[in-house]
């Protein structure tokens, strides 16, 4: 166990692991860690609020930023490891907005939904 930790310590001291930490393969993940926080913060918030549009939106963009986490050279494992983590937050999300659109078919709409209902159809 000594051994282990002097040896992690090393390779914190090291130049590489300093270089690494000034670099964008650090720091862009870092920054990144923003969106899946603020999506496993919303599981608590009601799911009428969630935008299903948005969410497939950002399902998409983390699926294709793993991809391109796993196939840069060299593997950029903290981007992957937040875009993975980003997917399955938006999946937990997309599952709570079709659970709540579903559940909420044939109940009748308040003035809220309607708003929302407006607001989605100019977008369109």
């Amino acid at each position: 166990m000594a051994s282990l930790s002097k040896k992690l310590l090393e390779q914190l001291k090291s130049a590489e692991f300093r270089n690494y930490l000034m670099s964008t393969h650090f720091w862009g993940p870092v920054a990144n860690w923003g969106i899946p926080i603020a999506a496993i913060s919303d599981f608590r918030k009601d799911p009428k609020f969630i935008s299903p549009v948005m969410t497939v939106a950002l399902c998409f963009y983390s699926a294709i930023f793993m991809r391109f986490a796993w196939k840069v050279k060299p593997q950029n494992m903290l981007l992957f490891a937040c875009h993975f983590t980003n997917e399955g937050a938006q999946l937990v999300q997309l599952t709570r907005c079709i659970n709540y659109k579903l559940s909420n078919k044939n109940k009748p709409m308040d003035v809220s939904d309607i708003q929302e209902t407006a607001a989605e159809k100019k977008l369109e």
